[in-house]
């Protein structure tokens, strides 16, 4: 395993490249196997385990906490400590049974932020949350009041860093600025869906009627090179499987430029005897941004796959062709 520090000062925190989502534990991944995916991962070096507070609302019509709560008892029966960092996300739970993060989402208001992070913690099993997220934007609260209850938490020692995710880049901004100005800790994780096919930006979606904000795109990108102390957790790296059956490629990602950069991550799969999966991973990993691949897997063979990805150098030449296509 390869490693990374993000994050600055005294809550900066070094995990390992590859961080392990675990959307779908304690759901349609069963105990069982999720607490064996969970072992490996620690067994390979694996240090950075991330979910949400309403993974997986959608699979029962609740509100979600399965995913902390499978966490919080792998943790206790493993004798987990500190070692192992824990990213969790608040302001995307229904607010009551059988609605969604669209129409009723918690939202972001101090009192939110304060009382969800509380039920982390408790279904996690820990005193301090060590990367927390606003896990979308909440228009209907001051950002002011936001920044002020996220930097609440951590002056009380009850989260470490600060993270977002899925959040026009004008908004982090303002909010980081805002934070900078009253001396506060701001956002210093950016969690955006990030691969190696680019998607259509302008299609609309229910969460972003004007296009998908939640993709890690050029002003993004534009973004974290100005601000080199920031960093890209990429999450859906592989597309939900999207490189293993093309049929399941998002119809966003299905437009003129992919069929280029495809036939060239195939060709270089070829040369170096991985996967397609492996060299999305590889390229990530090695791209010259702060980049850490965030992939979620149901089988010890897809984590066997995404572990030996870490290993897998590109040469120049080949990240060129691989930067190139379009």
């Amino acid at each position: 395993m390869k490693y990374r520090t993000i994050g600055t000062g005294p809550h900066s925190r070094r995990v390992s490249v590859l961080a392990l989502g675990a959307m779908m534990f304690g759901s349609t991944t069963d105990e069982r196997t999720a607490f064996a995916l969970l072992d490996r991962y620690a067994e390979a070096g694996g240090t950075f385990v991330d979910t949400s507070d309403n993974y997986a609302f959608w699979t029962d019509g609740g509100q979600g906490g399965q995913s902390e709560e499978l966490l919080g008892r792998w943790r206790r029966s493993r004798g987990v400590g500190g070692e192992m960092v824990f990213a969790t996300k608040l302001g995307a739970r229904p607010l009551a049974p059988g609605t969604d993060y669209v129409d009723n989402p918690e939202g972001l208001s101090a009192k939110v932020i304060r009382e969800s992070s509380e039920r982390s913690r408790e279904r996690l099993g820990l005193e301090r949350l060590d990367l927390l997220y606003a896990h979308i934007d909440d228009h209907t609260v001051p950002q002011r009041e936001t920044v002020e209850g996220f930097a609440a938490l951590v002056a009380e020692g009850a989260v470490g860093l600060l993270g977002v995710s899925n959040q026009a880049v004008w908004r982090v901004e303002r909010a980081r600025a805002l934070a900078a100005a009253a001396g506060l800790p701001g956002y210093e994780v950016l969690q955006y869906q990030h691969s190696y096919l680019r998607p259509r930006s302008d299609v609309p979606e229910r969460l972003f009627p004007d296009g998908g904000l939640g993709h890690a795109g050029a002003e993004l990108a534009g973004y974290l090179r100005a601000e080199p102390a920031l960093t890209l957790v990429a999450y859906s790296p592989l597309l939900k499987g999207a490189y293993a059956r093309p049929g399941r490629l998002p119809h966003d990602y299905d437009h003129p430029g992919a069929p280029a950069r495809l036939a060239v991550l195939h060709e270089v799969a070829r040369e170096t005897g991985a996967t397609p999966g492996q060299v999305v991973l590889a390229w990530q990993l090695g791209h010259e941004l702060p980049i850490l691949p965030l992939a979620g897997v149901s089988s010890l063979d897809q984590l066997e796959e995404n572990l030996a990805a870490v290993d897998l150098e590109l040469s120049t030449q080949q990240r060129a062709r691989l930067d190139a296509a379009h």
